[in-house]
């Protein structure tokens, strides 16, 4: 349980960190390691992906806002990889669980 909870930490780290994370549950899937590795891959995919456009508004509210969402995103789902939890991020958890289901 330690090797997988530690690959579920390291996919929260950074986009890097995720992809270090797959290739450690690669060996002995994980049915936990891979539920955080979705949930931190799409937090961060999300983030980029979102996060360019968000600039062009030109508005520290909409800024501040997106960034104070995903930082939300990011501590609601390390925080259920430390304590050893397996539960969805708000509102977008499920959308991750079923987009990558592939890990």
């Amino acid at each position: 349980m330690e090797q997988n909870k530690n690959a579920a930490i390291v996919a929260y780290l950074t986009i890097i960190g995720a992809v270090i994370a797959i290739f450690m549950n690669n060996e002995n899937k994980s049915a936990f390691a891979s539920f955080h590795i979705r949930q931190a891959l799409g937090i961060f995919l999300t983030f980029f992906l979102l996060g360019y456009p968000i600039g062009y508004f030109d508005s520290w509210m909409i800024s501040s806002a997106f960034y104070i969402f995903f930082f939300i995103l990011w501590i609601y789902g390390f925080l259920g990889a430390l304590n050893g939890e397996e539960k969805k991020v708000p509102l977008v958890g499920d959308f991750y669980q079923n987009l990558f289901k592939s890990l």
